[in-house]
């Protein structure tokens, strides 16, 4: 049985106590909030979990094996660094940490003290984006022309990252995962309305080695929550809409291309365009937190490497430090060569 503390039970951090306690394998052990009266609704809820103020405190329980960590971005990599060091696995809230040289001292840490580290990317557990990797590893869309994504929502600020950091990291994440492609370079504009506070719209662009272009619309400040993307290959095109009670993901047979008029003439062309079916494909049920939890426990209990585990979560960072990057120049594009 794995012991496992959640820190933070803030707005995330209530689910992963939830998850936790009914995950197989695993005991909730703790919860540690600096917040009292936190600390109290989670008393109410769940009574036979012991609660701490002190952090370090916690750590030092021999009978604890693993710490989910559920606070503000700027102490992801503290926490999940004097975790490490005590020798217990860790599962961090995203982004992972606040700067590509964070991350890469967390994942030389967990693989010195032989510890799971691994990055809650909730959405690469989900049926539906692991259906999407799956109709990409098929080849069933082809070639994979552009990835198009509107996340928008009115709220919620966040006090410590920008709209960047908060809402890009599930599309970078899911573009990790699914499309098997990393960005070459990228560029981003944005612009903070609210006096004193981060930007909250956002456009990031990622490009590509290949004919792929991705685009993410990213916005606090919109009137509807609109959680849609779109990804276009030269055979099909697929459609991702998160807030579809069912029927999230549909495949369109349509497209276009260049049909030649006239062979003496290269100029003689038209655009042939293709309207064929459309499909919703079946997405087995199941909730991403469960899956993800229930992972995490079992890369402890048999020394597997997460699906998104500190690589992954150092590649989306490294993307985000190279947004922020560009958007203080205005959209100035920044290479991600290494």
């Amino acid at each position: 049985m794995i012991n496992v503390a959640v820190i933070g039970c803030g707005y995330w951090g209530p689910n992963l106590i939830r998850n936790f306690s009914s995950t197989p394998g695993c005991r909730l052990m703790a919860v540690c909030d600096h917040n009292p009266e936190r600390l109290e609704m989670v008393r109410g809820q769940y009574p036979q979990v012991e609660l701490f103020s002190d952090y370090e405190a916690l750590l030092k329980r021999e009978d604890l094996h693993a710490v989910a960590i559920a606070t503000p971005v700027s102490s992801h990599f503290p926490l999940s660094k004097r975790a490490l060091e005590a020798g217990k696995h860790v599962i961090v809230e995203k982004p992972m940490t606040a700067t590509v040289a964070e991350g890469e001292e967390l994942i030389a840490l967990a693989e010195r003290m032989q510890r799971v580290l691994m990055v809650d990317h909730t959405f690469v557990y989900t049926g539906t984006v692991r259906k999407i990797r799956d109709l990409v590893n098929a080849g069933d869309l082809g070639e994979l022309l552009y990835y198009d994504s509107v996340r928008i929502n009115l709220g919620l600020f966040q006090h410590d990252v920008n709209v960047l950091w908060d809402l890009a990291v599930h599309d970078l994440a899911i573009m990790d995962f699914a499309l098997g492609q990393v960005p070459s370079a990228v560029s981003a504009t944005g612009h903070a309305h609210l006096k004193g506070q981060h930007e909250d719209v956002a456009y990031l662009t990622c490009f590509f080695e290949s004919n792929l272009i991705a685009h993410l619309h990213l916005n606090w400040l919109s009137p509807l929550k609109i959680r849609r993307t779109i990804i276009g290959g030269d055979r099909k095109m697929l459609v991702y809409d998160d807030l579809e009670p069912s029927d999230k993901l549909k495949i369109y047979d349509r497209g276009a291309s260049l049909q030649e008029l006239s062979l003496e003439s290269q100029n003689q062309q038209k655009i042939d365009y293709r309207m064929g079916d459309m499909w919703a494909p079946h997405i087995p049920p199941g909730e991403a937190l469960k899956m993800k939890t229930a992972h995490f426990i079992e890369c402890i209990a048999k020394g597997l490497t997460p699906i998104t585990d500190g690589h992954a979560g150092l590649r989306v960072v490294r993307i985000l430090e190279a947004a922020s990057q560009s958007m203080s120049q205005h959209g100035a594009p920044v290479s991600l060569s290494r």
